[in-house]
């Protein structure tokens, strides 16, 4: 990974205009939000520039709105919550270009917070288009992108900025990228990655790229069932795409040809409906029942993922290893996410997880924040786990 300027590389930055992009797109529910994460993560770096007396501008979307103002996903919405957050006012501006923005920034006081309307109520945005990029432009000195989670999109906000004004990385985007270094740009081995959730098809670019670089491959979820079919044992009623069986067989040639080992379950826990309580047994992978589907992961396979979690040195996580929204499915998930955080805390793994039902599925087990990171950031994360290079990243380290 290049190198990137940081919050640390910023002085004398008082009275300075830092359109700040941030990642506000959180859940609301009647008008409240319903989760602060997001707003959490980015309160270091607003609180950091407007301590050192700059005029910071937020930069967000919020949904989809296609490029039209929709007054049910105005960031007016969300601005009584970053200011419950941040424990510091929060200025609203009625656009995030033209006059409104303008006076706005105008009447601004050094160490002012202001935040704009959302972006995407402006067709520009989306299209990375210069000239709107350009009037977002007007309105900074300084452009600190903060929003890893939206750093996989080549938008005005995201990356178009960047190449008009000195850029640099906020302290969620900085811990982002240090960690993801970690996990897969330059890490302690052995690596092993656990890769669970339930289908291939949205997998293939990231399985692909994993078994090049990671020394141990479990595959968990009902992602396993494929590759298990793949070798020609029957699975049931099991969740299962039958039609890539030749796109597992090619993953497993490929694993072997980088010498990664694919760690497969041995034993699976089955049941014939898919409900809290439901009736459940534990078999042997390959004896599983014509009317019965496997909702979890075995004891002995979990000994046996356990086992290479204790031989890692890093350990990057996406997706859990069952259906861990319902007991007792959630079993094998909670397991090795206890067993993971126990490692990390001994100081023996560096432990990186992150994308979709990662964080609920640890949040579930009680150590999302026992991990050395946890990324909140969805596509993003696994955009960089396929091995793509993501804009918003890779313009800040061209301007570093």
């Amino acid at each position: 990974m290049a190198a990137f300027k940081t919050l640390d590389d910023l002085s004398d930055i008082a009275g300075k205009r830092i359109l700040v992009r941030v990642d506000l797109n959180v859940p609301v529910s009647d008008g409240k939000v319903t989760d602060t994460t997001r707003i959490e993560r980015v309160a270091p770096t607003i609180l950091e520039l407007s301590g050192k007396g700059a005029k910071v501008i937020l930069l967000a979307h919020f949904g989809r709105p296609k490029g039209e103002p929709v007054a049910e996903m105005s960031l007016k919405l969300i601005a009584p919550a970053v200011e419950q957050v941040l424990d510091h006012a929060v200025l609203f501006a009625d656009d995030c270009i033209g006059p409104a923005a303008a006076d706005a920034v105008a009447g601004m006081q050094d160490g002012d917070i202001l935040l704009l309307e959302n972006t995407r109520f402006h067709k520009g945005e989306e299209k990375n288009d210069a000239e709107f990029t350009r009037a977002l432009a007007a309105n900074g000195d300084l452009y600190v992108n903060d929003a890893f989670s939206a750093a996989h999109r080549a938008h005005a906000s995201t990356e178009g900025l960047a190449h008009h004004m000195p850029a640099y990385a906020g302290r969620t985007m900085q811990a982002e990228l240090e960690a993801l270094e970690k996990g897969l740009g330059k890490p302690n081995r052995p690596v092993v990655a656990i890769v669970g959730g339930a289908k291939v098809s949205t997998k293939i670019d990231l399985l692909m790229n994993l078994v090049k670089k990671v020394d141990a491959l479990v595959i968990g979820g009902g992602m396993a069932n494929t590759f298990i079919a793949a070798r020609g044992t029957n699975v049931g009623k099991s969740l299962c795409e039958h039609d890539l069986a030749e796109t597992a067989k090619q993953i497993m040639i490929e694993a072997a040809s980088a010498q990664c080992a694919i760690i497969l379950p041995v034993d699976g826990v089955v049941a014939r409906e898919f409900k809290a309580g439901a009736d459940n047994e534990v078999v042997d992978i390959e004896a599983i029942p014509a009317d019965a589907m496997v909702l979890d992961v075995g004891p002995k396979s979990i000994e046996a993922i356990n086992g290479w979690i204790e031989r890692a040195q890093t350990l990057v996580w996406n997706g859990p290893l069952g259906a861990f929204e319902i007991a007792p499915f959630d079993a094998a998930t909670v397991a090795a996410a206890k067993f993971a955080a126990a490692q990390t805390a001994a100081g023996k793994l560096v432990s990186v997880a992150g994308g979709g039902d990662t964080v609920s599925a640890l949040n579930h087990a009680g150590v999302a924040d026992d991990f050395s990171y946890v990324s909140t950031a969805g596509g993003a994360f696994l955009e960089w786990m396929e091995g793509k290079e993501l804009p918003g990243v890779a313009v800040l380290s061209k301007g570093a």
